[in-house]
């Protein structure tokens, strides 16, 4: 998966835990969806939108009501929803989870696998602003998914960001063709 596909399908909070859930057989109505993500009725049929707009998800012709249709996975939606199980499973508390319902944390995340100065993970995912990376670095720091790492004989100092503990895993299943 490339950077760009990634930064798509996580900017929607639900996004990667339908994708999951889906995969792990519950069944795509939006009922069941809310009942085990625990999102909101309108959250979730944006994200739902959202996936089915990225061709990632469809429609299940042969389900009943036009009002509470059901939705499948495609091809292309079974790949990106075997990355999403592996990143639920590295991250098994769902108080954590909170923080992957964030629009950069799993592609911060992702590219973060080798030390790299902040510049470079901006570079790397193009849109996101300087505030946007900021905050979300600092959330990931207070986690201790992300660690900085600074070298004091380097003047001036330019800390590194890496991916630690539960970042490595996240980062791994991400598994993104660099730019």
């Amino acid at each position: 998966m490339n950077i760009n596909t990634l930064v798509k399908i996580t900017s929607r909070a639900w996004s990667l835990e339908i994708l999951a859930l889906l995969y792990m057989g519950t069944p795509g109505r939006q009922a069941s969806l809310i009942s085990a993500s625990g999102a909101g009725r309108t959250a979730l049929a944006q994200s739902l939108r959202h996936l089915a707009d990225f061709g990632l998800l469809e429609r299940n012709p042969g389900h009943g009501h036009p009002l509470r249709p059901e939705f499948r996975l495609t091809a292309k939606g079974v790949e990106a929803a075997i990355f999403s199980e592996k990143i639920r499973r590295a991250v098994p508390e769902q108080h954590d989870r909170i923080i992957l319902r964030r629009a950069w944390t799993i592609p911060i995340l992702a590219v973060s696998q080798d030390p790299r100065h902040f510049t470079d993970i901006k570079i790397h995912l193009g849109e996101i602003t300087d505030r946007a990376l900021s905050q979300s670095i600092k959330i990931l720091q207070e986690k201790h998914w992300l660690q900085r790492i600074v070298d004091p004989s380097i003047i001036p100092t330019r800390p590194l960001y890496q991916a630690s503990n539960a970042g490595v895993l996240i980062s791994r299943a991400a598994k993104i063709e660099t730019i």
